[in-house]
């Protein structure tokens, strides 16, 4: 028999990573090889680590978030993955971060610059900047209120002029908004 692949468990303390949800079957020859006080299952793989908990965010001192299948499952408990390669460093000093926003969804995240799909053009900024500029494209994306200063004829057309100077320029909110 096999001996199970586990990794050493401080290998995970202060990282970053993205998984993507996969559906339930993927764990069902597995055994859980870990299982965390707050009752998060984790089954290792020679690929990467899989991860059956209905929480997910800031865990600790990592920062762990699931990409979900679309359409979106039901279930608050979700099965994601993520492959080895795909743990980066984090710490609150550095400028790890950049902002992607998806206009047609209506949503905001931020990535790792070790992501292989950073192009290299938004700006990186430290864990907090890049949540405090998360929250105001959140507020450009969800609320209106603050169109009515504005002289316009499409407000998605604005919402946009607004975020891709949020996401690629080191303006602030403020700046950018005189300068419209």
């Amino acid at each position: 028999m096999e001996k199970p692949f586990r990794p050493n468990p401080k290998s995970f303390k202060k990282t970053f990573c993205v998984f993507h949800e996969e559906n339930s079957k993927a764990i069902e020859k597995l055994p859980v090889q870990y299982e965390s006080k707050s009752g998060s299952s984790y089954y290792y793989t020679k690929n990467g680590m899989y991860r059956l908990s209905n929480h997910w965010g800031r865990l600790a001192n990592s920062k762990w978030r699931l990409e979900p299948l679309e359409p979106e499952t039901e279930s608050k408990t979700k099965l994601g993955f993520a492959a080895w390669d795909q743990f980066y460093p984090d710490n609150a000093e550095e400028e790890l971060y950049y902002i992607e926003a998806r206009y047609e969804q209506k949503t905001v995240n931020y990535q790792h610059r070790n992501n292989p799909n950073y192009d290299k053009k938004a700006v990186l900024r430290t864990s907090f900047e890049t949540t405090k500029r998360i929250k105001q494209i959140r507020n450009l994306l969800n609320l209106t209120s603050w169109a009515k200063y504005f002289d316009y004829d499409d407000l998605d057309v604005l919402r946009r002029q607004i975020i891709e100077e949020l996401i690629y320029t080191n303006k602030t909110l403020d700046e950018i908004k005189r300068e419209i």
